[in-house]
């Protein structure tokens, strides 16, 4: 059995995933650097080509699509790293992993009442 059909809709990151997603995470982790977040502040997409990132690679970076960034092999422990620079609650990244909205996230998987 394939261990990839276990879970639908979920993109795992295993081995294929880390060598697929090296150089979005190689970037992701370099932002734990002052310099650099300073760096992907001032210029998002001269920084991001400085890591070789494809077409695809920095469209999921510069539009936040958290899903896209683990399906192209993003680890999600490297690319909070990216959350931390804008900021981005992690509740935001977990609603989008569900594809869910934000506030039905809170209230669903969080059992928040945002208005009350």
């Amino acid at each position: 059995m394939d261990d990839h059909a276990s879970i639908p809709d979920t993109p795992l990151f295993d081995r294929a995933g880390s060598i697929r997603g090296y150089r979005l995470n190689k970037m992701a982790m370099a932002l734990g650097k002052p310099a650099n977040r300073v760096s992907f502040k001032e210029d998002e997409a001269a920084y991001l080509n400085s890591f070789g990132l494809s077409v695809e690679e920095k469209s999921a970076v510069m539009t936040r699509n958290w899903h896209e960034m683990v399906r192209l092999g993003g680890n999600l422990f490297f690319i909070l790293k990216i959350s931390a620079v804008d900021p981005t609650p992690i509740t935001r990244i977990g609603a989008a992993q569900a594809s869910m909205g934000h506030e039905e996230f809170l209230r669903e998987r969080l059992g928040k009442n945002i208005n009350g």
